[in-house]
């Protein structure tokens, strides 16, 4: 029977695309924990405090940017 060297195990990607991996990670948390908030304890009152420019435009904008950096840290050419 023949005895199976084991191999060096590589890691998929390079250091720089885990530390944009992990950049991309905190932003899109950190756009989601913007967008909580502005409800109502009382369902029988309107607050519109849940359209103002943070909920409305600032999050969603830090999510998308944060997917973006997410994608371009896959695709992006490392150096091994």
């Amino acid at each position: 029977m023949k005895k199976i060297k084991p191999t060096k195990k590589q890691f998929l990607f390079g250091k720089r695309n885990y530390q944009f991996l992990l950049l991309s990670i905190s932003i899109i948390s950190l756009g989601f924990i913007l967008m909580i908030g502005g409800g109502s304890s009382d369902p029988n009152v309107f607050n519109p405090e849940i359209f103002n420019f943070r909920r409305i435009r600032l999050a969603p904008t830090l999510v998308l940017f944060g997917f973006g950096i997410a994608v371009y840290s896959i695709l992006t050419y490392s150096k091994k």
